[in-house]
Protein backbone atom coordinates (compact mmCIF):
# COMPACT_ATOMS: atom_id res chain seq x y z
CA UNK A 1 0.00 0.00 0.00
CA UNK A 2 1.57 4.06 -0.51
CA UNK A 3 1.17 6.20 1.62
CA UNK A 4 -2.24 7.94 0.31
CA UNK A 5 -3.84 4.22 1.01
CA UNK A 6 -1.98 3.97 4.51
CA UNK A 7 -4.19 7.23 5.44
CA UNK A 8 -7.32 6.14 3.59
CA UNK A 9 -6.81 2.57 5.28
CA UNK A 10 -6.60 4.41 9.00
CA UNK A 11 -9.18 7.00 8.39
CA UNK A 12 -12.02 4.77 7.59
CA UNK A 13 -10.49 2.55 10.61
CA UNK A 14 -13.77 2.40 13.38
CA UNK A 15 -11.58 3.96 16.04
CA UNK A 16 -10.53 6.89 13.92
CA UNK A 17 -14.15 7.62 13.03
CA UNK A 18 -15.34 7.48 16.54
CA UNK A 19 -13.10 9.80 17.06
CA UNK A 20 -14.01 12.23 13.99
CA UNK A 21 -17.82 11.11 15.59
CA UNK A 22 -17.31 12.49 19.18
CA UNK A 23 -16.16 15.79 17.41
CA UNK A 24 -19.30 16.21 15.94
CA UNK A 25 -21.36 15.29 18.56
CA UNK A 26 -20.00 18.19 20.39
CA UNK A 27 -20.35 20.67 17.69
CA UNK A 28 -23.43 19.97 17.14
CA UNK A 29 -24.10 20.12 20.47
CA UNK A 30 -25.15 16.83 20.86
CA UNK A 31 -26.56 15.48 24.34
CA UNK A 32 -24.71 12.81 24.27
CA UNK A 33 -22.56 12.13 27.16
CA UNK A 34 -19.89 9.59 28.60
CA UNK A 35 -21.02 8.86 32.43
CA UNK A 36 -17.75 9.73 34.25
CA UNK A 37 -17.74 6.31 35.63
CA UNK A 38 -18.14 4.88 32.08
CA UNK A 39 -14.82 6.84 31.06
CA UNK A 40 -13.04 5.64 33.95
CA UNK A 41 -14.00 2.07 33.78
CA UNK A 42 -12.81 1.80 29.85
CA UNK A 43 -9.40 3.88 30.84
CA UNK A 44 -8.97 1.31 33.65
CA UNK A 45 -9.61 -1.69 31.05
CA UNK A 46 -7.41 -0.35 28.46
CA UNK A 47 -4.26 -0.10 30.43
CA UNK A 48 -4.54 -3.21 32.45
CA UNK A 49 -5.49 -4.67 28.67
CA UNK A 50 -2.28 -3.57 27.44
CA UNK A 51 -0.16 -4.28 30.54
CA UNK A 52 -1.32 -8.32 30.66
CA UNK A 53 -0.55 -8.81 26.86
CA UNK A 54 2.90 -6.95 27.09
CA UNK A 55 3.40 -9.14 30.50
CA UNK A 56 2.48 -12.30 29.08
CA UNK A 57 4.72 -11.67 25.93
CA UNK A 58 7.41 -10.33 28.50
CA UNK A 59 7.48 -13.74 30.31
CA UNK A 60 8.75 -15.62 27.23
CA UNK A 61 10.91 -12.80 26.06
CA UNK A 62 15.28 -13.56 26.81
CA UNK A 63 16.67 -10.48 28.32
CA UNK A 64 19.24 -10.29 25.93
CA UNK A 65 16.38 -9.42 23.48
CA UNK A 66 14.63 -6.52 25.81
CA UNK A 67 17.94 -4.58 27.29
CA UNK A 68 18.65 -2.52 23.63
CA UNK A 69 15.03 -1.59 22.75
CA UNK A 70 14.37 0.00 27.26
CA UNK A 71 17.42 1.59 26.87
CA UNK A 72 16.34 3.06 23.78
CA UNK A 73 13.37 3.98 25.40
CA UNK A 74 14.55 5.29 28.43
CA UNK A 75 17.00 7.56 26.24
CA UNK A 76 14.04 9.08 24.94
CA UNK A 77 12.12 9.43 27.89
CA UNK A 78 14.85 11.12 29.43
CA UNK A 79 15.92 13.35 26.03
CA UNK A 80 12.81 14.12 24.79
CA UNK A 81 11.58 16.74 27.74
CA UNK A 82 15.17 18.11 27.79
CA UNK A 83 14.82 19.82 24.32
CA UNK A 84 11.52 20.49 24.19
CA UNK A 85 11.54 22.87 27.03
CA UNK A 86 14.50 24.38 25.70
CA UNK A 87 12.87 25.31 22.22
CA UNK A 88 9.82 26.20 24.03
CA UNK A 89 12.11 28.55 26.04
CA UNK A 90 14.52 30.20 23.54
CA UNK A 91 12.01 29.78 20.44
CA UNK A 92 8.48 29.85 21.58
CA UNK A 93 9.69 32.38 24.31
CA UNK A 94 7.51 30.57 27.11
CA UNK A 95 7.61 30.81 30.48
CA UNK A 96 9.86 28.62 32.81
CA UNK A 97 7.25 26.66 34.25
CA UNK A 98 5.05 26.35 30.78
CA UNK A 99 7.91 25.60 28.87
CA UNK A 100 8.69 22.66 31.25
CA UNK A 101 4.86 21.40 31.94
CA UNK A 102 4.67 21.55 28.00
CA UNK A 103 7.87 19.31 27.96
CA UNK A 104 6.68 17.31 30.49
CA UNK A 105 3.56 16.43 28.47
CA UNK A 106 6.12 15.36 25.64
CA UNK A 107 8.55 14.21 27.29
CA UNK A 108 5.58 11.39 28.55
CA UNK A 109 3.79 8.86 26.39
CA UNK A 110 -0.07 8.05 25.66
CA UNK A 111 -1.53 4.82 26.01
CA UNK A 112 -4.31 5.27 24.00
CA UNK A 113 -2.17 6.54 21.08
CA UNK A 114 -0.21 3.61 21.22
CA UNK A 115 -2.98 0.61 21.71
CA UNK A 116 -4.36 2.91 18.15
CA UNK A 117 -0.82 2.07 17.03
CA UNK A 118 -1.35 -1.57 17.52
CA UNK A 119 -4.39 -1.95 15.86
CA UNK A 120 -3.10 -0.04 12.67
CA UNK A 121 -0.49 -2.09 12.15
CA UNK A 122 -2.44 -5.10 12.61
CA UNK A 123 -4.79 -3.95 9.75
CA UNK A 124 -1.28 -3.45 7.49
CA UNK A 125 -0.88 -6.53 8.96
CA UNK A 126 3.04 -5.84 9.93
CA UNK A 127 4.19 -8.12 12.90
CA UNK A 128 5.82 -6.27 16.26
CA UNK A 129 7.23 -7.54 18.89
CA UNK A 130 5.19 -8.18 21.73
CA UNK A 131 6.90 -6.69 24.72
CA UNK A 132 6.19 -3.47 23.20
CA UNK A 133 3.57 -2.45 26.30
CA UNK A 134 6.77 -2.58 28.40
CA UNK A 135 8.19 0.34 26.52
CA UNK A 136 5.35 2.15 27.28
CA UNK A 137 5.55 1.75 31.21
CA UNK A 138 9.45 2.93 30.78
CA UNK A 139 8.71 5.66 28.77
CA UNK A 140 5.84 7.01 30.96
CA UNK A 141 7.37 8.32 34.27
CA UNK A 142 11.14 9.81 33.09
CA UNK A 143 9.94 12.61 31.25
CA UNK A 144 7.60 13.85 33.87
CA UNK A 145 9.98 13.52 36.66
CA UNK A 146 13.05 15.15 34.36
CA UNK A 147 10.88 18.00 33.34
CA UNK A 148 10.15 18.88 36.62
CA UNK A 149 13.42 18.91 38.37
CA UNK A 150 14.42 20.86 34.98
CA UNK A 151 11.51 23.61 36.97
CA UNK A 152 13.01 23.38 40.04
CA UNK A 153 16.47 23.92 38.86
CA UNK A 154 15.22 27.24 37.36
CA UNK A 155 12.78 28.32 40.10
CA UNK A 156 13.49 26.55 43.17
CA UNK A 157 11.12 24.60 45.08
CA UNK A 158 8.43 23.19 42.80
CA UNK A 159 5.49 21.55 44.59
CA UNK A 160 6.27 18.59 47.18
CA UNK A 161 8.03 15.85 45.80
CA UNK A 162 6.24 13.51 47.34
CA UNK A 163 2.59 14.69 46.25
CA UNK A 164 4.33 14.89 42.75
CA UNK A 165 6.07 11.50 43.22
CA UNK A 166 2.88 9.39 44.63
CA UNK A 167 0.84 11.10 41.65
CA UNK A 168 2.86 9.93 39.27
CA UNK A 169 4.20 6.14 40.60
CA UNK A 170 0.58 5.69 42.53
CA UNK A 171 -1.67 6.84 39.55
CA UNK A 172 -4.12 4.59 37.64
CA UNK A 173 -2.01 4.56 34.31
CA UNK A 174 1.32 3.49 35.79
CA UNK A 175 -0.34 1.50 38.76
CA UNK A 176 -2.31 -0.33 35.85
CA UNK A 177 0.40 -0.77 33.39
CA UNK A 178 2.69 -1.93 35.85
CA UNK A 179 0.66 -4.31 37.83
CA UNK A 180 -0.77 -5.68 34.20
CA UNK A 181 2.94 -6.60 33.37
CA UNK A 182 3.92 -8.19 36.28
CA UNK A 183 0.32 -10.10 36.44
CA UNK A 184 0.91 -11.14 32.96
CA UNK A 185 4.47 -12.08 33.21
CA UNK A 186 3.60 -14.25 36.37
CA UNK A 187 0.71 -15.95 34.80
CA UNK A 188 2.66 -16.47 31.00
CA UNK A 189 0.81 -16.89 28.08
CA UNK A 190 -1.07 -19.90 29.57
CA UNK A 191 -2.36 -17.77 32.35
CA UNK A 192 -3.50 -14.70 29.97
CA UNK A 193 -5.21 -17.08 27.85
CA UNK A 194 -7.34 -17.93 30.16
CA UNK A 195 -8.82 -13.75 30.13
CA UNK A 196 -8.12 -13.46 26.65
CA UNK A 197 -11.92 -13.26 26.18
CA UNK A 198 -12.85 -10.26 27.78
CA UNK A 199 -8.75 -8.30 28.24
CA UNK A 200 -7.75 -9.69 24.75
CA UNK A 201 -10.91 -10.14 21.90
CA UNK A 202 -12.73 -6.83 23.18
CA UNK A 203 -10.04 -4.61 23.39
CA UNK A 204 -10.65 -3.02 19.56
CA UNK A 205 -14.22 -2.53 20.61
CA UNK A 206 -13.28 -0.76 23.99
CA UNK A 207 -10.62 1.60 22.42
CA UNK A 208 -13.17 2.70 20.24
CA UNK A 209 -15.59 3.42 22.78
CA UNK A 210 -12.60 5.12 24.38
CA UNK A 211 -11.55 7.46 21.65
CA UNK A 212 -15.76 8.66 21.12
CA UNK A 213 -15.19 10.12 24.31
CA UNK A 214 -11.82 11.40 23.73
CA UNK A 215 -13.02 13.19 20.29
CA UNK A 216 -16.00 14.72 22.52
CA UNK A 217 -13.16 15.77 25.08
CA UNK A 218 -10.97 17.08 22.26
CA UNK A 219 -14.01 19.19 20.63
CA UNK A 220 -14.20 21.09 23.66
CA UNK A 221 -11.02 22.56 23.54
CA UNK A 222 -10.86 23.92 20.12
CA UNK A 223 -11.46 26.96 21.21
CA UNK A 224 -8.07 27.16 22.87
CA UNK A 225 -6.46 26.52 19.79
CA UNK A 226 -6.22 29.91 18.79
CA UNK A 227 -5.15 31.40 22.54
CA UNK A 228 -2.03 28.99 22.32
CA UNK A 229 -0.30 30.91 19.18
CA UNK A 230 1.04 29.62 16.20
CA UNK A 231 4.07 28.79 17.48
CA UNK A 232 2.76 26.10 19.92
CA UNK A 233 0.00 24.50 16.78
CA UNK A 234 3.56 23.69 14.91
CA UNK A 235 5.23 22.72 17.61
CA UNK A 236 2.89 20.00 18.51
CA UNK A 237 2.78 18.27 14.87
CA UNK A 238 6.31 18.82 13.81
CA UNK A 239 7.69 17.54 17.14
CA UNK A 240 6.08 14.44 16.90
CA UNK A 241 7.37 14.07 13.93
CA UNK A 242 11.09 14.70 14.65
CA UNK A 243 10.19 12.58 17.90
CA UNK A 244 8.85 9.87 15.78
CA UNK A 245 11.68 9.64 13.28
CA UNK A 246 14.12 9.35 15.83
CA UNK A 247 12.46 6.86 17.97
CA UNK A 248 11.86 4.64 15.14
CA UNK A 249 16.07 5.07 14.00
CA UNK A 250 16.87 4.00 17.74
CA UNK A 251 14.08 1.42 17.63
CA UNK A 252 16.01 0.08 14.32
CA UNK A 253 19.51 0.26 16.24
CA UNK A 254 17.88 -1.60 19.16
CA UNK A 255 17.65 -4.61 16.81
CA UNK A 256 13.80 -4.28 16.53
CA UNK A 257 11.78 -5.19 13.92
CA UNK A 258 10.05 -2.73 11.52
CA UNK A 259 7.00 -3.02 13.25
CA UNK A 260 8.39 -3.05 16.80
CA UNK A 261 10.70 -0.51 15.83
CA UNK A 262 7.55 1.97 14.80
CA UNK A 263 5.88 1.54 17.57
CA UNK A 264 8.45 2.98 19.67
CA UNK A 265 8.65 5.76 17.05
CA UNK A 266 4.90 6.21 18.37
CA UNK A 267 5.50 6.25 21.78
CA UNK A 268 8.13 9.00 21.07
CA UNK A 269 5.37 11.10 19.29
CA UNK A 270 2.89 11.01 21.43
CA UNK A 271 1.79 12.97 24.06
CA UNK A 272 0.66 11.99 27.65
CA UNK A 273 -3.04 13.65 28.80
CA UNK A 274 -3.48 11.55 31.62
CA UNK A 275 -0.36 11.17 33.92
CA UNK A 276 1.21 14.36 32.89
CA UNK A 277 -1.57 16.54 34.07
CA UNK A 278 -2.25 15.69 37.47
CA UNK A 279 1.74 15.37 37.86
CA UNK A 280 1.96 19.14 36.27
CA UNK A 281 -1.26 20.46 38.55
CA UNK A 282 0.65 19.90 41.57
CA UNK A 283 3.97 20.68 40.86
CA UNK A 284 3.80 23.48 38.54
CA UNK A 285 0.21 24.76 39.99
CA UNK A 286 1.36 28.66 37.69
CA UNK A 287 1.38 26.26 34.35
CA UNK A 288 -1.56 27.19 32.04
CA UNK A 289 -3.13 24.27 31.26
CA UNK A 290 -4.42 26.19 28.24
CA UNK A 291 -1.10 25.36 26.76
CA UNK A 292 -0.06 21.95 27.80
CA UNK A 293 -3.58 20.43 27.68
CA UNK A 294 -4.40 21.88 24.14
CA UNK A 295 -1.14 21.27 22.85
CA UNK A 296 -0.78 17.35 23.70
CA UNK A 297 -4.73 16.49 23.65
CA UNK A 298 -5.79 18.63 21.21
CA UNK A 299 -3.11 19.31 18.48
CA UNK A 300 -0.97 16.02 18.93
CA UNK A 301 -3.56 13.56 19.75
CA UNK A 302 -5.76 14.03 16.75
CA UNK A 303 -2.90 14.72 14.28
CA UNK A 304 -1.12 11.10 15.25
CA UNK A 305 -4.56 9.20 15.52
CA UNK A 306 -5.34 10.72 12.13
CA UNK A 307 -2.26 11.40 10.17
CA UNK A 308 0.54 10.65 12.17
CA UNK A 309 0.39 6.78 12.59
CA UNK A 310 0.22 6.00 8.45
CA UNK A 311 3.03 8.52 8.31
CA UNK A 312 5.30 6.92 10.73
CA UNK A 313 4.73 3.05 9.12
CA UNK A 314 5.88 5.57 5.43
CA UNK A 315 8.76 6.42 7.20
CA UNK A 316 9.54 3.36 9.10
CA UNK A 317 9.17 1.18 5.25
CA UNK A 318 12.13 4.08 4.44
CA UNK A 319 14.36 3.59 6.96
CA UNK A 320 13.93 -0.03 6.76
CA UNK A 321 13.80 -0.45 3.21
CA UNK A 322 11.01 -2.53 2.71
Amino acid sequence: MDFFELIRLNLLSPMALAFVLGIVATMVRSDLHFPDALYTALSIYLLLAIGLKGGAELSVTPLAQLWAPLLAALLLGVGIPIWCYAILRTLGKFGVADAAAIAAHYGSVSAVTFGASLTFLESVPMSYEGFVPTLVAVMEIPGIIVALVIARLRLGQVGSWRDVLHEVLAGRSILLLFGGLVIGAAAGKEGVAQVAPLFVDPFKGALTFFLLEMGMVAARQFRDVAKAGKFLIGFGIVMPVLHGILGIWLGGLAGMSPGGSMVLGVLAASASYIAAPAAVRIALPQANPGYYLTASLVITFPFNLTLGLPLYLAITRAIFGI
